[in-house]
């Protein structure tokens, strides 16, 4: 592997981006969310041989929020193969924003991917329908795959999300009413606020996902989570995806498949070199970490590490 010093990468970025003016706004939507001191910054890479980069607030938990959606697919696809999961829920952009109503009904109740919060919701129903503890059995999977048992729900957040989740009812009436949710909806609901409410640091994130950063098996663990061919499948959505839409753009400038979340953070994995978190809470106005954005786009830059 070429010997990249990302250690002082960061530093050069953060510095380069000191006096860029961060337009963006924490998620005050989501009660909790918008307590967070906005100026933290937290990186974190891990190379798939364990060598460790990091900067700022990189230990510091703040909550994963829809970072959790690649988790729960993971796990949806070893439930029941891809095959059944695509019946249920697409694989392409959407191309409008993470909790639209309007193309859910132009489309019968199908979202257009696992990642905006239809798709989400029917993979957690699913998860309900495969699961027999479906909360426990989730962070269970979560704590194995990290090899973290620490790693934990805020049910305060999540119990913040329920009371004000009202465009989420209103995307599990609309698919139940076209026959996508099978299970009951108080009980699909519980399981998607909890598993957005779950709170990690960028060090755990980035050893986390170290499966997606090579081809299934976690190399600091020795553990496979998914086989190759699923691991390529789950970077392809996370490329096509990740970023609501704002996809296209973190593509062309970041060229990494990567996942963000309304906590203010960015998972992105290098599938054979490494996996990288950052956290920065000011959103973009597609719901996107701004200076997130930023920092990978000029770690890559600098680093000449996009996959394209």
């Amino acid at each position: 592997m070429i010997n990249i010093d990302y250690q002082a990468i960061f530093h050069e970025v953060v510095d380069e981006l000191a006096g860029v003016h961060d337009r963006g706004e924490v998620a005050d939507y989501i009660p909790g969310l918008a307590d967070v001191d906005p100026n933290k910054l937290g990186i974190h890479l891990t190379t798939i041989d364990n060598q460790q980069h990091s900067y700022g607030d990189f230990d510091e938990r703040f909550s994963i929020q829809s970072i959790s959606k690649v988790l729960t697919l993971t796990l949806a696809m070893e439930m029941i193969g891809g095959d059944n999961l695509w019946k249920r829920v697409g694989i392409e952009p959407s191309g409008s924003a993470f909790n639209s109503l309007v193309q859910l009904e132009y489309e019968r109740g199908m979202p257009r991917n696992p990642f905006i919060n239809a798709g989400a919701i029917v993979i957690c129903d699913v998860l309900v329908s495969c699961l027999d503890n479906p909360k426990q059995d989730l962070l269970d999977f979560i704590r194995r795959i990290s090899g973290n048992q620490t790693i934990d729900y805020c049910a305060k957040t999540a119990e913040m999300e329920s009371e004000t989740g009202f465009r989420n009812y209103a995307l599990i009436n609309l698919m139940r009413d076209f026959g996508n949710i099978h299970n009951d909806i108080e009980t699909v609901l519980d399981l998607y606020f909890y598993s957005c409410s779950i709170t990690m640091s960028c060090k755990e994130l980035s050893e986390t996902f170290m499966f997606l950063a090579a081809y299934g098996t976690n190399p600091m663990l020795n553990t496979v989570v998914v086989n190759p061919t699923r691991a390529q499948r789950i970077n392809s959505i996370m490329q096509l995806c990740g970023f609501y839409d704002e996809a296209g753009e973190f593509s062309f400038r970041v060229g990494l498949p990567g996942k963000s979340g309304v906590g203010g953070g960015i998972i992105a994995v290098h599938p054979g070199r490494y996996s990288v978190a950052v956290w920065s809470p000011r959103l973009n106005k597609k719901g996107n970490s701004y200076k997130g954005m930023l920092i990978l786009e000029g770690m890559t830059t600098k680093s000449q590490t996009s996959i394209f």
